[in-house]
């Protein structure tokens, strides 16, 4: 595999392009990203507890993150502890180390290992909900730190995925190992389910449900059967779409616009695909991922994808070319784990601007690191 550095270029920026090449190359000077580490989060703790951060999520107003994992934890950070280092210039700037017991604002201790998180829409930041390897679905009271409603329909089996819409009233659905996608009303308790779909014929795991965050009626699934479904959710039978071309799990799926889709898999790519007609439009590739949840997050103001990698590095593409547009590797912090077999488990990109951007990454030892990046212009 190649060693990237944190300036790598997108393919093909040659000197001299050709007449057709023009306008393309100009595009993609355009369109380059600085990116650099600003703050790592790790913890001084020599335990020997596994700390994979799992998901990662800002809340709806981007001035809060929560992250979760095996430790059965629910962090809770502000977005301005994670980023005290903000400004620099002459091209220098310091890296902020922080501890998780001191730059988190508060934590809350689940009863099982997370494996989702999602911030239900309409509550003001104060509702987090939580899918766990329990089959469980919580939702927390982040202002009184207790759970205020639970679901449990799953048969004890693992949930990998929780996700709510943007209607009133708000709906949500949760996707397991039992191979089923529930859909319920927040407002009710747990005896019933709006709807129950198996989208694979063989019952393989539903790893991963997503509503179309543009208020369509939409919603996306993948499954362990190497395929993404999307269906109508006025009528949830079969589904409408069927994204086929995934070679193994399809682990995330993630709305880049209204017209398309993003979908990861343990082939070790990601493909994204027109949702009119649920065709191939670009494979991306040059991440490591062969049998682990690496996270995926898109940043749909700048279309860039963001997703880890077994090679315990974080990828950065840009939704027009197939190879990654930057690479950075995480390197060794965490005194937990042997960092040998590490690997980037879970990323997220904070939703705001055009001209600069934050991802946050979690790694498999439980480390946070928070990357700014500045677009930058090249006049020719």
């Amino acid at each position: 595999m190649k060693n990237f550095s944190t300036d790598f270029l997108p393919p093909n920026c040659k000197e001299g392009p050709s007449p057709e090449q023009e306008n393309i190359e100009e595009e993609r000077a355009r369109c380059e990203w600085n990116l650099r580490l600003t703050t790592i989060v790790s913890s001084s703790s020599t335990g020997t507890v596994s700390d994979t951060l799992g998901v990662i999520e800002f809340d709806p107003s981007d001035t809060v993150v929560a992250t979760g994992g095996i430790a059965r934890k629910i962090r809770i950070y502000n977005s301005s502890s994670l980023l005290p280092n903000e400004g620099y210039h002459g091209g220098h700037h310091d890296i902020a180390l922080l501890d998780h017991a001191t730059a988190c604002d508060y934590y809350i201790c689940t009863p099982a290992k997370l494996s989702s998180l999602k911030w239900k829409p309409g509550s003001g930041g104060r509702v987090l909900g939580s899918g766990d390897y329990d089959g469980v679905v919580t939702e927390y009271d982040l202002e009184r730190k207790v759970p205020v409603f639970e679901r449990d329909e799953h048969g004890g089996r693992r949930i990998w995925s929780v996700d709510y819409s943007r209607w009133d009233p708000v709906v949500g659905a949760s996707g397991s190992d039992d191979g089923t996608v529930h859909m319920w009303d927040p407002r009710c308790d747990g005896s019933q389910s709006l709807a129950i779909v198996r989208p694979s014929v063989t019952c393989s795991s539903v790893c991963c449900v997503e509503f179309d965050p543009f208020g369509g009626a939409l919603v996306a699934v993948g499954c362990a059967d190497k395929k993404a479904y999307g269906y109508d959710i006025r009528k949830m039978v079969d589904p409408i779409l069927v994204f086929d071309g995934h070679r193994k799990t399809v682990t995330y799926v993630k709305f880049l616009d209204s017209h398309t889709i993003v979908s990861s898999g343990i082939d070790g790519c990601l493909k994204l695909w027109n949702v009119n007609d649920s065709r191939l439009i670009r494979t991306y590739s040059g991440h490591v991922n062969s049998r682990s949840f690496v996270g995926l997050s898109v940043w749909r103001n700048g279309g860039l994808l963001g997703c880890g990698s077994e090679s315990n590095q974080v990828f950065v593409y840009d939704k027009r070319w197939s190879e990654p547009i930057w690479v950075y590797g995480f390197g060794t912090v965490s005194r937990n784990l042997d960092c040998e077999n590490g690997f980037v488990s879970s990323v997220c990109w904070r939703h705001v601007g055009e001209e600069q951007c934050t991802l946050v990454a979690g790694g498999s030892d439980g480390v946070l690191q928070v990357f700014v990046g500045t677009r930058r212009s090249i006049s020719h």
